[in-house]
């Protein structure tokens, strides 16, 4: 696919986050950018603010007119998310136009551009984040791909200043339907390869297959950076570091120190060396890990010290990953993405080490039917972290309804949390009639929607 020849591109489902980074790539070439969605979101109006027409309407009459006359000049993105049955996938098949998947183009784009691409069922935005966020201000520069709004761009879609062949282009490489595959990265690094997506994979063993073909795309004489404990098997022509966050690892932190507000200061380990007082901006200990991982993709690509230390401490965070929405005395809340068993016992851990004598009230929203039947038992482990719980309705995404399949699957397990079952819709009335210490909001489904209005209501009620 030759870029500079296309002169449309048409993006069913343009609100998804990877979709939406990759749509407005396509408004800097000065492409004509056109999309659908379900429904209108803040990320589809700003998409729209900044050039893109969007519709959300599932009636092929919508199309427009330069797409449909000018087939070979335009392009057509979808995400395995879109239903084989979906109006307009099934319109562009018929009718023979250039349909490519996301991390197909993703792999376009990136093909001749250094590419440093971040794996694993965990963390990958928040390491990609924190990763682009120090390599933007580097001499190269860099391209950034990101799966979350980052703070400091209000953006999820980074650009180099200049135009140059050694820009380094930082991606997220998606495990779901094996879409990492896609990539040919010079560095890559791996978070995490714990159970998940089993829809896709089937079980585990599958799952780190999967990432032992991601390995095996590294070029020839690239980088590769892991968790130290996974069990991978390296080319030996792939130079191999590990990371963590304390430990032996040939990258990880020491001296480390909480500050009052959760963020850290510490020591930042890398091979024959030490750099001394790093700091984050962000709270959480699992960020301070990611930081870590981050740091070291910044070291092997040749970022300078002092503009790692510079970053790292200005970086304001990601929408949606530890994402402090209310902070006052009497009242914290904390909304963030967490949709996996691993995740919540990392976020709430977390948020328990910097507030260790409050009481912690969290809202879930089970997200798949799937993950929710394959993680039932893991899931109630994670959630009884907490001192009370809203349980709410399973977010189904791409899924059909699953006989059996529901959050009280969840909801019996539970053993230790004061605990109740309930509709999105009425969650913030219930807690109205409560006053909790700290809130957390948990999730990848549309839980999102209850930000704001949790936001404002306690704002309000505390004359914030």
């Amino acid at each position: 696919m030759n870029i500079n020849k296309i002169h449309s591109v048409y993006f069913i489902g343009i609100g998804g986050i990877g979709m939406s980074a990759l749509a407005r790539f396509f408004l800097h070439k000065k492409k004509a950018v056109y999309g659908y969605d379900r429904t209108e979101t803040q990320l589809t109006q700003k998409l729209s603010d900044e050039g893109a027409l969007i519709h959300y309407k599932e009636d092929v009459k919508h199309i427009p007119e330069n797409i449909i006359k000018n087939k070979e000049k335009s392009l057509i993105i979808y995400t395995p998310a879109i239903p084989e049955n979906n109006t307009y996938l099934s319109f562009f098949k018929q009718n023979d136009f250039n349909i490519y998947k996301r991390s197909e183009v993703l792999g376009f784009i990136t093909k001749n551009i250094k590419t440093i691409a971040i794996a694993g069922t965990h963390g990958k935005t928040s390491v990609s984040s924190i990763t682009a966020n120090i390599l933007k201000e580097s001499k190269t520069g860099c391209y950034a791909f990101l799966g979350g709004i980052l703070n400091n761009e209000q953006s999820n879609l980074i650009l180099t200043r200049q135009e140059n062949n050694e820009a380094f282009a930082v991606v997220e490489a998606d495990e779901y339907d094996r879409s990492f595959l896609r990539l040919h990265p010079q560095i890559a690094l791996i978070t995490s390869i714990d159970a998940d997506h089993l829809d896709i994979y089937e079980n585990k063993d599958n799952l780190v297959k999967s990432f032992g073909q991601f390995v095996n795309n590294v070029v020839q004489n690239g980088i590769l950076i892991y968790k130290k404990g996974l069990n991978l098997q390296v080319r030996s022509d792939i130079r191999q570091f590990t990371y963590e966050l304390v430990g032996d690892a040939d990258f990880r932190a020491e001296n480390i120190r909480m500050n009052s507000n959760g963020t850290y200061k510490f020591d930042f380990v890398v091979p024959n060396n030490v750099l001394k007082e790093m700091e984050t901006a962000i709270p959480g200990k699992i960020n301070l890990e990611n930081a870590v991982a981050a740091l070291a993709l910044c070291y092997v690509s040749g970022a300078d010290n002092k503009l790692m230390y510079k970053q790292l401490s200005s970086f304001k965070g990601v929408k949606r990953r530890f994402d402090y929405r209310v902070i006052n005395t009497d009242f914290v809340y904390i909304d963030d993405y967490a949709h996996h068993p691993q995740e919540l016992k990392a976020f709430i851990s977390s948020v328990k080490e910097i507030y260790p004598d409050k009481q912690i009230t969290g809202i879930f929203q089970p997200h798949l039917f799937s993950r929710t039947k394959d993680f039932a038992d893991e899931f109630a482990k994670s959630l009884d972290l907490l001192d009370e719980l809203y349980l709410l309705d399973i977010y189904p995404a791409r899924e059909l309804p699953v006989k059996g399949v529901t959050s009280k699957l969840i909801y019996d397990k539970l053993k230790k949390v004061k605990k109740t079952q309930c509709s999105k819709e009425k969650v913030l009335d219930l807690l109205k009639n409560k006053q909790p210490e700290i809130l957390l909001t948990m999730g990848a489904g549309d839980i999102a929607d209850l930000v704001e209005p949790i936001e404002k209501y306690f704002s309000r009620s505390l004359n914030l």
